[in-house]
Protein backbone atom coordinates (compact mmCIF):
# COMPACT_ATOMS: atom_id res chain seq x y z
CA UNK A 1 0.00 0.00 0.00
CA UNK A 2 1.75 3.17 -1.08
CA UNK A 3 -0.80 5.65 -1.20
CA UNK A 4 -4.34 5.94 0.44
CA UNK A 5 -7.46 7.19 -1.79
CA UNK A 6 -7.85 10.75 -1.65
CA UNK A 7 -10.91 11.03 0.39
CA UNK A 8 -9.13 8.88 2.80
CA UNK A 9 -6.31 11.13 3.63
CA UNK A 10 -7.82 14.28 5.03
CA UNK A 11 -7.79 14.28 8.59
CA UNK A 12 -10.98 16.13 10.60
CA UNK A 13 -10.50 19.86 9.44
CA UNK A 14 -7.59 19.03 6.90
CA UNK A 15 -4.11 19.32 7.01
CA UNK A 16 -3.81 22.84 7.74
CA UNK A 17 -4.22 22.37 11.94
CA UNK A 18 -1.67 19.60 12.18
CA UNK A 19 0.78 21.51 10.21
CA UNK A 20 0.17 24.64 12.42
CA UNK A 21 0.41 22.36 15.97
CA UNK A 22 4.07 20.84 14.38
CA UNK A 23 5.47 24.01 13.35
CA UNK A 24 4.34 25.69 16.89
CA UNK A 25 5.97 22.34 18.91
CA UNK A 26 9.23 22.93 16.51
CA UNK A 27 9.52 26.32 18.11
CA UNK A 28 9.52 24.61 21.28
CA UNK A 29 12.55 22.27 20.36
CA UNK A 30 15.58 22.43 22.42
CA UNK A 31 18.34 21.37 19.90
CA UNK A 32 21.57 23.54 20.65
CA UNK A 33 23.90 20.82 19.48
CA UNK A 34 22.84 19.96 15.83
CA UNK A 35 20.70 23.22 15.39
CA UNK A 36 18.29 21.06 13.30
CA UNK A 37 14.72 21.44 15.40
CA UNK A 38 11.29 19.44 15.03
CA UNK A 39 8.11 19.31 16.15
CA UNK A 40 6.00 16.58 15.16
CA UNK A 41 1.34 16.44 15.63
CA UNK A 42 -0.76 13.76 15.24
CA UNK A 43 -4.62 13.58 15.41
CA UNK A 44 -6.15 10.61 17.77
CA UNK A 45 -9.50 8.89 17.24
CA UNK A 46 -11.13 10.83 19.18
CA UNK A 47 -10.28 14.14 17.83
CA UNK A 48 -7.15 15.50 19.80
CA UNK A 49 -4.21 16.77 18.26
CA UNK A 50 -1.27 15.96 20.44
CA UNK A 51 2.54 17.22 20.21
CA UNK A 52 6.36 16.52 20.86
CA UNK A 53 9.40 18.43 19.79
CA UNK A 54 13.06 17.05 19.92
CA UNK A 55 14.93 17.60 23.32
CA UNK A 56 18.64 17.34 22.42
CA UNK A 57 21.38 16.15 25.33
CA UNK A 58 25.05 17.03 25.56
CA UNK A 59 25.00 13.23 26.02
CA UNK A 60 23.79 13.35 21.72
CA UNK A 61 22.95 9.31 21.87
CA UNK A 62 19.71 10.01 24.32
CA UNK A 63 18.19 12.61 22.78
CA UNK A 64 14.88 12.74 22.16
CA UNK A 65 12.87 13.03 18.63
CA UNK A 66 9.54 15.32 18.29
CA UNK A 67 8.15 11.56 17.84
CA UNK A 68 9.10 10.30 21.13
CA UNK A 69 7.27 13.40 23.17
CA UNK A 70 3.80 13.40 20.90
CA UNK A 71 3.67 9.61 21.69
CA UNK A 72 4.32 10.26 25.36
CA UNK A 73 1.78 13.26 25.67
CA UNK A 74 -0.52 11.16 23.74
CA UNK A 75 -0.73 8.29 26.65
CA UNK A 76 -0.41 10.91 29.08
CA UNK A 77 -3.66 12.82 28.06
CA UNK A 78 -5.83 9.81 27.60
CA UNK A 79 -4.23 7.27 25.06
CA UNK A 80 -6.33 6.31 22.14
CA UNK A 81 -5.20 5.40 18.69
CA UNK A 82 -3.03 8.35 15.95
CA UNK A 83 -4.88 8.66 12.66
CA UNK A 84 -2.62 11.42 11.28
CA UNK A 85 1.06 12.30 11.39
CA UNK A 86 2.84 15.69 9.99
CA UNK A 87 6.61 16.16 11.30
CA UNK A 88 8.47 19.62 9.93
CA UNK A 89 11.74 21.09 10.18
CA UNK A 90 13.33 24.35 11.50
CA UNK A 91 11.35 26.05 8.03
CA UNK A 92 8.43 23.87 8.53
CA UNK A 93 9.45 21.70 5.63
CA UNK A 94 8.20 18.27 5.86
CA UNK A 95 10.59 15.43 7.10
CA UNK A 96 9.70 11.63 7.61
CA UNK A 97 9.82 9.59 10.99
CA UNK A 98 13.27 8.04 11.93
CA UNK A 99 13.30 4.42 11.84
CA UNK A 100 12.93 4.30 15.42
CA UNK A 101 10.20 6.97 15.48
CA UNK A 102 8.14 4.84 12.49
CA UNK A 103 8.41 1.86 15.39
CA UNK A 104 7.32 4.59 17.69
CA UNK A 105 4.29 5.08 15.80
CA UNK A 106 3.81 2.14 14.61
CA UNK A 107 2.58 1.03 18.06
CA UNK A 108 0.47 4.16 18.50
CA UNK A 109 -1.24 3.94 15.56
CA UNK A 110 -1.17 0.49 13.38
CA UNK A 111 -0.33 0.06 9.76
CA UNK A 112 -2.99 2.10 8.79
CA UNK A 113 -2.04 5.59 10.58
CA UNK A 114 -1.39 7.66 7.79
CA UNK A 115 1.78 10.33 7.62
CA UNK A 116 2.41 13.48 5.62
CA UNK A 117 5.50 12.96 3.80
CA UNK A 118 7.23 15.65 1.37
CA UNK A 119 6.24 12.85 -1.34
CA UNK A 120 2.40 13.10 -0.54
CA UNK A 121 0.07 11.40 2.17
CA UNK A 122 1.43 7.53 2.79
CA UNK A 123 0.54 4.83 5.33
CA UNK A 124 2.86 3.96 7.97
CA UNK A 125 2.48 0.54 6.65
CA UNK A 126 3.98 1.80 3.26
CA UNK A 127 6.62 3.54 5.57
CA UNK A 128 7.77 0.62 7.88
CA UNK A 129 6.51 -2.85 5.63
CA UNK A 130 7.15 -5.88 7.89
CA UNK A 131 6.63 -4.31 10.98
CA UNK A 132 7.65 -5.68 14.38
CA UNK A 133 4.06 -5.18 16.41
CA UNK A 134 3.05 -6.32 19.32
CA UNK A 135 0.97 -9.92 17.99
CA UNK A 136 4.96 -11.17 17.29
CA UNK A 137 5.23 -11.20 20.85
CA UNK A 138 1.62 -13.08 21.39
CA UNK A 139 2.98 -15.43 18.34
CA UNK A 140 6.41 -15.48 20.12
CA UNK A 141 4.57 -16.23 23.43
CA UNK A 142 2.50 -19.23 22.31
CA UNK A 143 5.09 -20.93 20.21
CA UNK A 144 6.96 -20.96 23.51
CA UNK A 145 4.15 -23.25 25.44
CA UNK A 146 3.73 -25.56 22.72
Amino acid sequence: MTAPGPAATEPPGGWGPLLEAARDAMSRAYAPYSGYPVGAAARTDDGRIVTGCNVENASYGIGLCAECGLVSQLHATGGGRLTHFACVDGAGAALVPCGRCRQLLYEAGGPELLLRTPEGVRTLDAMLPQAFGAGHLTAQDAAGEA
